[in-house]
């Protein structure tokens, strides 16, 4: 697993791909780009505004109800 982030761009990239594995197409949710292999495995995700995203994500795993539920977009 390889991840890069993009500090100017705010995206954060993570790359699940073996060698060779190539990209038949892309599905964006929100601020998720997934890429799939033609067997359909999730090779490549983007994270745009990685920043408020992984932010929100730390709130959900900190807070005490427990809420396993990750929004992006304003704070």
């Amino acid at each position: 697993m390889k991840l890069r982030y993009d500090k100017d761009d705010d995206i954060l990239t993570i790359d699940q791909g073996a060698p060779g594995d190539t990209i038949e197409y892309a599905e964006e949710v929100g601020s998720v780009i997934a890429h799939f292999a033609p067997d359909g495995r999730a090779i490549l995700l983007e994270i745009l505004d990685a920043s408020q995203f992984l932010a929100a994500a730390n709130r959900a795993i900190a807070s005490p109800t427990g809420s396993n539920t990750v929004e992006s977009g304003e704070p």
